[in-house]
């Protein structure tokens, strides 16, 4: 059982490389957007942020949630006690919020690519990093 555990494991941590690789990306093109000022500039980056969202951050956030609840389902004995976990949780589920909060985002700088300055999305950028730290700090020190 330990080794299956494992290979979950190995997935979750792979999966939620690729969803912070998308959730740091984005909020990058969304600068890049924000600053285009011809037309052909701003279709490719509507392609690009599609294809980004759709094709790899909604898939490896899914498969971050799929594997990550599979690990507590299998260990919910040991886990509900623990608090680390719990913290974990209310992160991810806020760091989702932010993944929706990305997608509304990108639909409003179709339309509008001035919607916000690329100084908000410089700050907003910034964000996932310290859920990432956190998150780290958890699993690994695992303070509570």
């Amino acid at each position: 059982m330990a080794d299956y555990l494992n290979w979950i494991k190995a997935a979750h941590v792979i999966s939620m490389v690729c969803w912070f690789a998308a959730i740091f990306y984005l909020p990058r093109l969304f600068v890049y957007h924000a600053m285009s000022d011809d037309k052909v500039s701003q279709d490719r980056f509507v392609i690009m942020e599609r294809k980004l969202f759709r094709g790899i951050m909604m898939p490896a956030m899914i498969a971050t949630w799929i594997f990550g609840l599979w690990m507590i389902i299998l260990g919910w004995d040991v886990y509900k006690t623990q608090g680390w976990l719990h913290v974990k949780l209310l992160l991810v589920v806020l760091l989702s919020a932010y993944h929706g909060l990305c997608g509304v985002y990108r639909n409003k700088l179709i339309d509008n690519p001035k919607f916000k300055s690329h100084v908000f999305w410089r700050w907003f950028n910034e964000v996932p990093v310290f859920i990432l730290v956190a998150v780290v700090i958890l699993v690994i020190v695992k303070p509570f």
